[in-house]
C-alpha cells in the first residue's frame, strides 16, 4: 500500500513539474508547425515572382523546410528539460559516421546542388559530359538523366557532372554542323564551293547568319577536301547534317563534279634479263 502511495505521489510531483512544459511543448510545436508552413508558402509565392527555375525550387524549399524543423525540435526538447548541448552532440557523431558511410552519395547529393544553383544546362538541352551525348531530360538531386540520339537513357551521377567537363551545345542558341566533302584534283574548286552553299542556303533549318560556308581544309592523297560549316538551331543538327550530305551528293554529280576513290599510283621498275 505505501508503496502505491509512493508511485502516485511521484507521478503527482512529475506531472506538477513536467506537465505545463510538456502542454507548452505540444503548443510549440503545433504553432511552430504552422509558422513553418506558412513561411515555407511565402518563400515558394517569392521563388515565382522572381522565375526561379523551377528544379531548383523544390530543392530549396524542402532544405528550407528541414532546416527550419530540426531547430524547431531543438528547441523543444530544450523546453522540456532535455540537454540540447549532449543531444546536439550526439547528432554531430551520427552525422559524421553517417558521412563517412556514405561519401558517394553526399557528394552527388553536394552535386547537385551546384548545378541547380550555377546552372552549367538545364533540362532540353543538348550536352556532352562524361563521354556521353544527349538531351537533358531530368536534373535530379542525386544523378541528371540525359537521351542519347539513339534514344538511351543515360544516368551519370551529379558529383561526376559538377567535377567534369560538360559542352553545351544548346546554351548559345545555335550550333555549326562540321562535315568535310572530298572532290576529285581536277574538279573546278569555285564551282564545287558554289554548289555546297547553294545547297545549304536552300535549307529552311540553316541559319543566314552566320552564313554557311565552305572552304579547302586539305589536299589529301586522292581528293581535295572542303570543309563545309552551315549552321544550325541544335535541335536540328542531325537533319541538317544529313541533310546536306545526301543533297550535296546530289548536286555535285549533276554538276559533273566527282568525288573520289581513294587512288594511288604504282609504278613498276623492271630488270633486263641478259
Amino acid at each position: 500500500m505505501e508503496n502505491t502511495q509512493y508511485y502516485i505521489d511521484k507521478i503527482y510531483t512529475m506531472a506538477i513539474e513536467y506537465g505545463p512544459k510538456i502542454i507548452l511543448a505540444i503548443i510549440t510545436l503545433i504553432v511552430g508547425l504552422w509558422v513553418i508552413k506558412m513561411v515555407l508558402k511565402a518563400i515558394n509565392k517569392g521563388f515565382q515572382k522572381s522565375e526561379m527555375d523551377e528544379s531548383l525550387r523544390p530543392f530549396i524549399t524542402s532544405l528550407l523546410g528541414w532546416t527550419l524543423k530540426i531547430l524547431l525540435f531543438i528547441s523543444i526538447a530544450s523546453m522540456v528539460g532535455i540537454a540540447t548541448t549532449s543531444f546536439i552532440a550526439v547528432v554531430g557523431a551520427a552525422g559524421l559516421a553517417i558521412g563517412f558511410a556514405l561519401q558517394g552519395t553526399l557528394a552527388n547529393f553536394a552535386g547537385g546542388a551546384m548545378i541547380l544553383v550555377f546552372k552549367p544546362y538545364k533540362v532540353g538541352e543538348l550536352i556532352e559530359a562524361q563521354g556521353h551525348l544527349g538531351v537533358v531530360k531530368e536534373i535530379q538531386i542525386f544523378v541528371t538523366i540525359m537521351l542519347s540520339p539513339q534514344s538511351k537513357t543515360i544516368i551519370i551521377p551529379n558529383g561526376a557532372m559538377s567535377n567534369g567537363d560538360v559542352v553545351n551545345y544548346t546554351r548559345e542558341g545555335r550550333i555549326r554542323v562540321d562535315m568535310t566533302i572530298g572532290v576529285a584534283y581536277d574538279s573546278d574548286i569555285k564551282k564545287a564551293k558554289e554548289v555546297l552553299v547553294a545547297v545549304m542556303e536552300k535549307d529552311e533549318r540553316v541559319l543566314s547568319d552566320p552564313a554557311p560556308m565552305v572552304a579547302v581544309s586539305e589536299l589529301a592523297d586522292s581528293s581535295i577536301n572542303l570543309a563545309v560549316r552551315p549552321w544550325c538551331d541544335p535541335t536540328y543538327y542531325w537533319d541538317v547534317h544529313f541533310n546536306t550530305l545526301e543533297n550535296g551528293k546530289a548536286a555535285l554529280d549533276k554538276a559533273g563534279i566527282t568525288i573520289p576513290f581513294p587512288q594511288r599510283d604504282v609504278h613498276h621498275i623492271g630488270q633486263e634479263k641478259g
